[in-house]
């Protein structure tokens, strides 16, 4: 169908493919045989989602691996670690680097305490706060 002044014969804004007085086809992607819209985040088609956030015992595994709380914040860092370990393998969760941060620091800590305590039976005199100032003058 042509309007008055269209010098080409033919509505720019007319689908040739349109029955009159039947209503327009939907757009693509949402009729029949197209999957319906994905989840928010993927309007535009780069397949970003949500994404899951930091696992929790990962920044604890961490927090009690650097401030080492008498020895028993390096024990709960380790035992957090190998939890967010598990849990962000099965969650795909971040935060795999903060949760080996702690088990290092925990593993770390408790081979400290360790070694102390095996001085400490070997020499009881040796944590003696005078005994240490003769031993470091006495160096000098």
């Amino acid at each position: 169908m042509s309007t008055p002044g269209d010098p080409w014969g033919q509505n720019p804004y007319q689908n040739p493919y349109q029955q009159p007085g039947q209503p327009p086809p939907p757009p693509p992607g949402y009729g029949p045989g197209y999957p319906p819209p994905g989840p928010p985040g993927y309007e535009y088609g780069y397949g970003y989602g949500p994404q899951p956030g930091t696992n929790g015992f990962s920044i604890a595994s961490l927090v009690l691996g650097i401030i080492c709380a008498y020895w028993i914040g390096s024990i709960l860092a380790v035992i957090f670690g190998h939890i967010a370990l598990s849990q962000i393998e099965r969650s795909g969760q971040q935060g795999r680097g903060m949760a080996i941060a702690g088990l290092v620091l925990g593993y770390v800590w408790i081979a400290v305490g360790i070694v102390l305590i095996i001085i400490a039976v070997n020499d009881p005199n040796a944590f003696d706060s005078d005994d240490m100032l003769r031993t470091l003058l006495a160096a000098r």
